[in-house]
């Protein structure tokens, strides 16, 4: 069963823990230095403590085997319950194995797994998300009397479903919207803002004619709109992302982004550890959670922001 959960829904507290004090949930997220993840975290713990169980992070880096030593570390701390933002979803499987072995159960938050036994996975609409993305890049395009523009994405991992979401649903609306022509692809590796202006740069140089690029998530959006300024073409260059930065409203409103995707890291993180909770007190959570996207522009950024500063930045709310 797929649920999806209103933007602004605070979910999962309040529950008496069966357990004592000293139970432990942790989180093992895929990387804890990007913002994404770390506002995740945000929200595990919030739920965690709500309902008196103590918090702890284990960060993956990005690398399977030490996501599994997580899992074994996890496992020999007897804690209560996991939940797991994999390295990507064929590394999950056997993540999962090792935590169903040991009877520990396991929520899903963010990109999924090829396989295994989990409590419930907490997902982004990746596709929709996207595709509205592309709807706006392609207004802008429009807007310019750029109909012949052709665009290049710079993609998280394509062996993530929600790569595979992502990419499809922008490039659903882009072909939807009379722009078929994509240049280049190029998938990301270390996830950093280096890796990404070498990309763009790269492809503003072979393809001196592009007029779009969407970048899928956050941090790496400060290398493409470093190379997009270096070639100075700020102003014949569209630039759109997944994945909120801090400074979103600047951007938007400066056109450096016409559009940003953006996910709600804090509710997804609280909707698993909910779901998880949910679990240990006997009940069953639903199998799969749907957490709409906010497709930001300048023409309603405000309007969103104050629920954004929740629960896609992780802020109290004022």
């Amino acid at each position: 069963m797929r649920r999806a959960l209103p933007w602004a829904l605070a979910i999962f507290i309040g529950f008496v823990p069966l357990h004592a004090l000293s139970a432990e949930i942790v989180y093992i997220t895929a990387k804890a230095d990007l913002p994404f993840w770390n506002t995740v975290g945000k929200g595990v713990k919030a739920v965690a403590e709500e309902n008196g169980y103590a918090f702890s992070e284990l960060d993956s880096k990005l690398n399977a085997e030490m996501q599994l030593n997580n899992v074994r570390q996890a496992i020999d701390r007897h804690v209560a319950g996991i939940v797991i933002s994999p390295t990507n979803s064929k590394s999950a499987e056997e993540a999962l194995t090792l935590a169903r072995r040991a009877g520990i159960p396991v929520a899903i938050a963010d990109i999924g797994a090829s396989g295994g036994d989990y409590v419930s996975f907490v997902k982004s609409d990746n596709y929709r998300g996207a595709y509205d993305v592309g709807a706006e890049l392609a207004k802008a395009l429009k807007a310019r009397n750029w109909g012949s523009g052709a665009y290049g994405m710079v993609t998280i991992e394509l062996s993530r479903k929600n790569g595979q979401d992502r990419t499809n649903g922008f490039r659903d609306a882009m072909r939807d919207a009379g722009f078929p022509r994509e240049i280049v692809l190029r998938q990301m590796r270390d996830y950093s803002a280096e890796e990404t202006y070498h990309y763009v740069k790269e492809m503003l140089a072979a393809h001196p004619g592009m007029r779009g690029f969407f970048i899928e998530t956050d941090q790496p959006v400060d290398g493409a709109m470093r190379a997009i300024r270096e070639a100075g073409k700020q102003k014949q260059v569209l630039l759109v992302s997944f994945d909120a930065m801090p400074d979103v409203v600047r951007l938007l409103k400066s056109d450096a982004l016409i559009a940003v995707g953006m996910q709600q890291p804090y509710l997804m993180g609280s909707s698993a550890a909910g779901a998880l909770v949910s679990h240990l007190h006997g009940h069953s959570p639903a199998k799969e959670i749907l957490v709409p996207i906010l497709v930001a522009t300048s023409r309603n950024v405000d309007q969103l922001m104050p629920v954004a500063s929740k629960t896609v930045f992780g802020k109290p709310l004022k």
